[in-house]
C-alpha cells in the first residue's frame, strides 16, 4: 500500500448487502485492516482518524441492532493500543477500490450521529498556522477535519496560545460562585469610587470573609480557599487587572565593575587584617518616608490609565527613618526624624525607637553623631571595644572629620559605598528597605480603611499622629526576619566566607522577594 490514505468522506454509498430499511452488515464488512508496512506509512492524524472511524462504524452497527462479541480491533482501540496493524492471515481486508477506504456509510434509515473528536491545543495551533498560510478549506483537507472547526480555532487563537499545549478543552469563564463574585465585584467598584486601594491580597481576604456569610449557602467554606489562581480567573472574568506605578531606577555609573571590585577588595582586605566578627559588621542607611503610603500595585479595570487613590493629602511631607543592622542578623533600634522644630511634650512614644525633630526632617552631622553614640556604640560588643566595620553611603554627614574621629575612637572602620552603587552594594537598599516599606504601607492601608483617621474642621483627612507612625516603624522593623538580614550582607558580598564558598549567594535573586510581604 503506497502513499497516504485519503480519509475524506465520499458521497457514494457503501456497497454492502442490505435490506431496504434495515442494514444487514457485520463489522468485518466495514472494517479496514493494515499490515505493519501500511500502518507505518500513516501520519498521526490519519491514525487517529482511523481509530475514530472504526469506533464510529462499530457503534453504528450496535445502534442498528447488530449482535455478537466485541471485535478484537475495537478492544485494542479502546485500551489505547498504539500499533493496530495485523498480518494478512489474522483478519479480513476490505478491498481497496477507487473510493476511500474509510468512507462514511450513509444509511437510508437516517443520518448516523458522529462522535465528537477532541484535539489538543498543539494540534489546533498547527491547523491554524496552516490555515493562515493557505486557507481554511486547504487546512480542513490537509488535517481531515471540518472547515467549521478551522474557523473556530482561528477565532480562538489567542486563547489556544495561552493554554497548555497538551490540553484539549478551552478554559471556561463560568464562575463556580456567581453570587459571591458579583457582590465581591460590587465591593471592588465601591472601593475604587471611594479612592481606597484594592490589592489581590485584599480581594482574596474579602472573598474568604464573604464565603462564611449565610447569604452564600452554596459556598462551602472548607472547599473555597480563595487561591491565587481563583483570584486571577475572577479578575479576568470581571475585566480587572493589576497595575503598578512606574519608578525611576538609580542610574549606575559607567565604571560600575571597577568600583565594585575596588570596594570589595577594601572589604576583604580589612576583614583579613582585623578579623571582624559578623556581629561587628554593620550597615546604616537613611531612607525617606511620607505620611501617606499608597500601594504601588493595585487592582483596577482593564484600560484605566488614571487611578483615584484616597490619601490624607500629605504624600509630599517627608520624614527620615534611619535603619541599621549587623551581618549576624541582628537589628539595631531604628531612628525616626520628623520635620518639626520640637516634639510634643505630652506625647508618649513606644520603647525601642529613637524619635528626633529637625527643621528639615533629615539627618545632619549632629544627628549622625547622636546615632553613633546612642545606637552604634550600644550594639553588642561595643563596650569591649571590639574592632568593627560600618558600611554606609557617601552622604556628606558621613564624611566629616568629627564623625570620622568619633568612629576611629570607637575602633570602627568606615567603608563608604561609591556614589551611585547603593542599589548594588548596600544590604539595606538591596534587600531590606522594600519589605520594610511594604509592611509600613500595609499598616497605613489598614488605618485608612478602619475609619480611625481624624478629620479637620474643613472635613479633610488628617495625617496620622507621629507616635502612631513611630509605632508602625518599630513594628515593621521588628517583623523583618533575621535570616533575611543575614543573607542581605552575603548578597552584597560583605560577610561571605573568605574561602569563596558562599560567593554563589550574590546570584540569588529571590532574597528580597521571598520576604517582601512578610
Amino acid at each position: 500500500m503506497c502513499g497516504s490514505i485519503d480519509f475524506n468522506c465520499t458521497s457514494e454509498p457503501c456497497q454492502s448487502p442490505r435490506i431496504e430499511n434495515q442494514l444487514q452488515v457485520a463489522f468485518e464488512d466495514v472494517a479496514l485492516y493494515f499490515t505493519r508496512e501500511e500502518w507505518e506509512l500513516l501520519t498521526q492524524p490519519e491514525k487517529q482518524l482511523y481509530r475514530d472511524q472504526m469506533l464510529r462504524n462499530y457503534w453504528t452497527l450496535l445502534s442498528l441492532g447488530s449482535s455478537g462479541s466485541k471485535p478484537d480491533l475495537i478492544h485494542r482501540i479502546e485500551i489505547g493500543e498504539a500499533e493496530l496493524w495485523i498480518r494478512d492471515a489474522e483478519g479480513p481486508r476490505v478491498n481497496s477500490g477507487s473510493e476511500s477506504p474509510l468512507s462514511v456509510f450513509k444509511m437510508n434509515n437516517g443520518e448516523i450521529k458522529r462522535k465528537r473528536s477532541a484535539y489538543h491545543a498543539a494540534f489546533k495551533l498547527k491547523v491554524v498556522e496552516y490555515a493562515e498560510a493557505n486557507n481554511n478549506c486547504a487546512a480542513a483537507r490537509e488535517f481531515c477535519i471540518n472547515e467549521k472547526q478551522v474557523r473556530e480555532w482561528r477565532k480562538n487563537k489567542t486563547t489556544l496560545e495561552d493554554m497548555p499545549r497538551s490540553k484539549k478543552k478551552c478554559p471556561t469563564r463560568c464562575a463556580s460562585f456567581p453570587e459571591l463574585e458579583k457582590d465581591l465585584n460590587n465591593w471592588i467598584v465601591e472601593c475604587q469610587q471611594n479612592g481606597y486601594i484594592v490589592t489581590r491580597t485584599g480581594i482574596r481576604l474579602r472573598a474568604l470573609h464573604m464565603s462564611k456569610d449565610d447569604k452564600y449557602k452554596s459556598v462551602n467554606p472548607s472547599m473555597f480557599v480563595a487561591s491565587a489562581g481563583w483570584c486571577t480567573r475572577f479578575m479576568n472574568r470581571h475585566g480587572l487587572c493589576l497595575c503598578q506605578r512606574s519608578k525611576i531606577a538609580q542610574k549606575l555609573p559607567r565604571d560600575l565593575e571597577d568600583k565594585i571590585k575596588s570596594f570589595q577588595r577594601f572589604i576583604i582586605k580589612y576583614r583579613k587584617e582585623c578579623a571582624f566578627e559578623l556581629s561587628q559588621i554593620g550597615n546604616m542607611d537613611e531612607t525617606p518616608v511620607t505620611f501617606d503610603l499608597p500601594s504601588n500595585r493595585m487592582v483596577t479595570s482593564v484600560g484605566e490609565k488614571t487611578v483615584l487613590i484616597k490619601t490624607s493629602g500629605h504624600e509630599k511631607i517627608y520624614f527620615t527613618v534611619v535603619l541599621s543592622c549587623l551581618a549576624n542578623g541582628s537589628k539595631l533600634p531604628p531612628v525616626v526624624v520628623f520635620k518639626r522644630k520640637t516634639l510634643p511634650k505630652n506625647m508618649k512614644f513606644p520603647a525601642g525607637i529613637i524619635v528626633r525633630a529637625h527643621k528639615k526632617g533629615w539627618m545632619d552631622e549632629s544627628g549622625t553623631i547622636e546615632w553613633l553614640e546612642k545606637v552604634w556604640n550600644k550594639r553588642p560588643g561595643a563596650l569591649c571595644k571590639k574592632p568593627a566595620m560600618l558600611i554606609w553611603d557617601m552622604f556628606r554627614t558621613h564624611k566629616t572629620d568629627e564623625v570620622k574621629n568619633l568612629a576611629k575612637n570607637m575602633k570602627t572602620t568606615l567603608a563608604i559605598i561609591p556614589g551611585g552603587l547603593t542599589s548594588v552594594l548596600q544590604p539595606l537598599d538591596v534587600c531590606l528597605n522594600k519589605p520594610f516599606k511594604n509592611r509600613l504601607r500595609k499598616m497605613w492601608s489598614e488605618w485608612m480603611c478602619s475609619g480611625m483617621a481624624k478629620l479637620t474642621k474643613g472635613g479633610n483627612l488628617m495625617k496620622p499622629e507621629i507616635n502612631l507612625v513611630a509605632q508602625w516603624i518599630k513594628d515593621a522593623w521588628v517583623s523583618i526576619p533575621s535570616e533575611m538580614v543575614e543573607k542581605s550582607f552575603r548578597k552584597c558580598c560583605i560577610s561571605n566566607a573568605l574561602d569563596e564558598s558562599e560567593d554563589d549567594v550574590i546570584f540569588d535573586d529571590d532574597t528580597r522577594e521571598a520576604w517582601s510581604l512578610g
